[in-house]
């Protein structure tokens, strides 16, 4: 069975254990590079990750944009929300209709 892990600043994450997902509280760059390995290579199907860590950490992201498992989905942190999470979101989302359904052909 698979697993749901959500990365980020401690303060972002604590409250996703009450929604049945192991928190992995990481701050560090490094660190959250090698536990985004670790977990992608486990039984881990979707994988959140604060927009402040995300960005820090795009190149080890970008490897698994292609695979099938996991999902990498970022998520607003308490620092704010920089609209990168749901620029991704869309960008998957036209990848995979062929278009961009949400506003149309502008």
């Amino acid at each position: 069975m698979y697993k749901l892990a959500v990365m980020g600043d401690r303060d972002s994450i604590c409250g996703f254990a009450a929604l049945g997902m192991e928190p992995f509280p990481v701050t560090d760059p490094a660190r959250a590079a090698g536990k985004l390995h670790e977990l992608a290579e486990g039984e881990y199907a979707v994988i959140y990750i604060t927009e402040a860590i995300a960005a820090r950490i795009e190149n080890e992201i970008s490897r698994y944009h292609e695979a099938g498992l996991p999902a990498i989905i970022q998520i607003p942190g308490v620092s704010g929300n920089t609209g990168n999470g749901i620029r991704e979101v869309k960008r998957s989302v036209e990848r995979a209709v062929g278009s961009d359904i949400i506003f149309g052909n502008r």
